[in-house]
């Protein structure tokens, strides 16, 4: 495993590390405590010291499992979550310092701990990021004791480069993937510039990029990928992010001719390519995907040709699209 700076947390963190929306088995159906256990301490075996999870993942069960890991293991592993989309309906003007402290005050309970390494608003709307006491809170919490560094996550590479703007927003959560790629063009050398850690999420646009998934596919009916195609539930851009299935699938034939075999670690190699990138926080539903994810760290640089490829076919494909869109 390889590590990098978190911005200007300093932490040094795995460059592939885990993300815990599907630990416990899977999106949709009941949620599995032990596998949760074996993929969390597998990942950790693996050289990873970087786990994000949230406080609506699974009601709260992702979080306990990842806390009950953690404190168990001796290992200095780094815990993330996140806040803010338990407020229903979600509207800025529901974000209140208030209700965020309580929600911050939960999940040190949930997690067991005495302080959270890094607390992430999740996704709010926008207006949020003109509400400077919104992010005066979390220096509070941070004099208390209560957190050690606060971050965002966003749905816009405009929103990421709002947060900016606040000197105690640590690191940015963005979507980056071969089919996600204006936070390349836009975003990086602004969050570098600023010292803000960037952590990759959805690299591998929910299992498209992974190349095990056609247009004979089905998902289970709890599974955002079955409900929430074109924004049902919340910001279409976190399913397939946000491309139609089947083109989708029609671009990654194409990739599988270009890269070969391996086309899942390969997705995550490439956003490695990137100096910006702190992290990238592939999830894992099984102990065996872990072990691939953490494969990426060890495969070798894409060459230049490689990359122009990659950057071609994102631009014959979906740059038209998604640009404009996130």
């Amino acid at each position: 495993m390889n590590y990098r700076k978190l911005g200007k947390t300093n932490f040094t963190i795995s460059e592939v590390s885990l993300g815990t929306w599907q630990v416990g088995g899977g999106w949709g159906g009941s949620f599995d405590t032990q596998a949760a256990y074996g993929i969390i301490h597998e990942a950790i075996d693996q050289g990873v010291n970087f786990i994000d999870t949230a406080d609506v993942y699974d009601a709260g069960l992702s979080e306990a499992a990842v806390g009950k890991v953690v404190r168990e293991r001796r290992e200095e592993v780094y815990i993330a979550t996140k806040c803010g989309r338990q407020i229903q309906p979600h509207l800025a003007e529901r974000y209140t310092p208030q209700v965020l402290r309580k929600y911050v005050e939960a999940s040190l309970k949930n997690l067991g701990v005495e302080t959270i390494d890094l607390i992430q608003l999740h996704c709010p709307p926008s207006p949020v990021y003109q509400r400077p006491e919104i992010f005066g809170l979390f220096e509070q919490l941070r004099e208390e004791g209560k957190i050690r560094h606060m971050g965002v996550s966003v749905e816009k590479v405009d929103e990421a480069l709002q947060a900016l703007q606040f000197s105690n927003v640590a690191s940015v959560q963005i979507i980056f993937n071969m089919f996600r790629q204006k936070p390349a063009d836009v975003f990086f050398q602004k969050a570098k510039t600023s010292d803000c850690g960037v952590i990759v999420r959805v690299p591998l646009a929910s299992g498209l990029l992974a190349g095990t998934i056609s247009k004979e596919t089905t998902f289970h009916p709890e599974d955002h990928r079955h409900f929430n195609r074109t924004g049902e539930a919340f910001d279409k851009g976190e399913t397939f992010s946000g491309i139609p299935l089947d083109k989708g699938i029609e671009a990654v034939a194409e990739l599988h001719e270009l890269l070969g075999a391996d086309l899942a670690a390969k997705a995550i190699r490439w956003v490695l390519m990137f100096d910006a990138v702190s992290t990238v926080i592939p999830g894992a539903s099984r102990v065996e995907q872990v072990r691939t994810n953490v494969k990426a760290a060890d495969l070798p640089p894409f060459s230049p040709k490689e990359m122009d490829a990659v950057a071609e076919l994102y631009s014959r494909y979906f740059k038209k699209e998604i640009h404009p869109q996130w």
